[in-house]
């Protein structure tokens, strides 16, 4: 009998999990909820926060592995409430989502664990808040402390703009931003690196590298993700093995002293410094759009994949990477990150074999491929070096149809900027990395 697997949500992340999952040799039925218009086959019209729905749904349809894309259903519990039905589930439970779902946690397992991250401060006050502001040292990085939807982060330049930040963290984010995390800003090169992880075991996913911000040349406001390339050109692995060592291994190891053991992808946000690297942030989830690019890349089986996962048999995984880089470009409805339309009519050409668009936020109207959220197509391609992949992917931008879209057009220029960033000696990289051109970005 065929396998069965539910993928939970709604975004280009979901569909890009699910045509990776469909490749399978075991040719599972792969369903989405509730999917876009990009997989109208496989959508169930089921919400993917409605979880209770969820777990009958995947009981009566004898699903054999629910895999949860977005962070919403984490943060409600759906794992644990799948795992209590006897549904395998791929994602950590709620109390290991907290790593995402709360900033000010994953600050406090960070210090426990000895995980070099960046100083920082938790307010639950906005005007205790204002008065650390005017001591402190600028730039600094406020940020909403619970889930905002990539618009909680706030690079304030000086006392003013952080007041503002303040303000429009307590008043305009709700729950969210009920409590802030005031911290040191970093200078250096971010970067988004993903592992598989099982208990006390981690396997290495993969880097990818996002552009956060709206506008060409990191301006503008934080959005969901703009783009990524993968794999970024700096990425060794010595920087690999020191961030397994120095930030993953210990996290692990500190959520299993709690009692939470944390199982599922972990996404650790990271600024390389010249001290090494530090962690901006965790996220419990794939992202978006560095799911895109990561799925593109991947040779494995996707569903033996999360399945040993899933199952803590991450010891049995050998996975296969095409080496051949790629980059996703994401376009948004005009007006995105603010008010922005809907039901604009979209038209995707025929794909080469070296191309894909995943679907965001579209849905299907009497037969026409509508806009229905603010990023809603991303427009990937491999390439054999980064220049050709970019220049591919821009390329199937140009034939796609979408009316007043609005996308950056410096995807990956960072990775070809390429210079050296010198790390000190007490760094186990030794005294210099190759890297892009060292950049000031707290972008998370």
């Amino acid at each position: 009998m065929r396998k069965k697997v539910l993928v939970v949500g709604k975004g280009a992340r979901e569909h890009a999990l699910a045509w990776k999952l469909q490749q399978s040799p075991a040719r599972p039925t792969v369903l989405v909820a509730p999917g876009n218009g990009g997989v109208p086959e496989m959508s169930v019209s089921l919400s993917h926060t409605h979880i209770s729905a969820l777990v009958d749904f995947a009981v009566a349809e004898g699903i054999n592995l629910v895999v949860v894309g977005s962070e919403e259903p984490l943060s409600m519990g759906l794992v644990d409430a799948l795992q209590a039905a006897g549904v395998p589930a791929f994602g950590p439970t709620l109390a290991a989502s907290q790593l995402e779902c709360s900033k000010a946690f994953a600050k406090e397992v960070m210090a426990e664990a000895g995980i070099p991250t960046a100083q920082w401060r938790v307010f639950g006050d906005g005007e205790a808040a204002k008065v650390f502001l005017k001591n402190t040292a600028y730039p600094c990085v406020i940020k909403a402390d619970g889930l905002a939807a990539g618009k909680g982060v706030f690079i304030a330049r000086d006392y003013e703009e952080g007041c503002q930040a303040v303000d429009t963290a307590f008043w305009a984010l709700g729950e969210a931003g009920r409590r802030i995390v005031i911290e040191e800003y970093l200078e250096g090169y971010e970067v988004s690196f993903f592992c598989l992880c099982a208990g006390g075991t981690a396997v290495p996913l993969g880097a990818v590298q996002d552009h956060k911000r709206a506008y060409n040349g990191d301006q503008g406001p934080n959005t969901g993700g703009m783009g990524t390339y993968s794999p970024p050109p700096f990425w060794t692995k010595e920087l690999e093995e020191e961030t397994l060592s120095r930030v993953v291994r210990p996290l692990l190891e500190a959520m299993a002293r709690r009692g939470t053991p944390y199982t599922g992808v972990l996404f650790v946000g990271l600024m390389i410094t010249a001290a090494g690297p530090k962690v901006l942030e965790f996220n419990v989830r794939f992202g978006d759009p560095e799911a895109q690019a990561l799925m593109l890349r991947l040779r494995s089986d996707l569903l033996a994949v999360l399945e040993a996962c899933a199952h803590g048999r991450l010891e049995e995984l050998a996975l296969e990477w095409d080496p051949s880089p790629a980059v996703c470009v994401v376009m948004a409805a005009p007006g995105y990150p603010g008010e922005y339309a809907q039901g604009i009519p979209l038209a995707v050409p025929p794909l080469k074999d070296y191309e894909m668009v995943f679907h965001g936020g579209t849905t299907i109207k009497d037969g026409q491929l509508l806009s229905s959220g603010g990023r809603v197509l991303s427009a990937c391609a491999l390439g054999p070096d980064l220049r050709t992949a970019r220049e591919r992917a821009y390329a199937l931008v140009e034939r796609i149809s979408f009316p007043q879209a609005h996308y950056r057009t410096d995807i990956g220029l960072k990775g070809l900027e390429v210079g050296t960033l010198c790390i000190p000696s007490g760094s186990m990289l030794g005294e210099q990395i190759p890297t892009a051109r060292l950049l000031a970005r707290a972008e998370s």
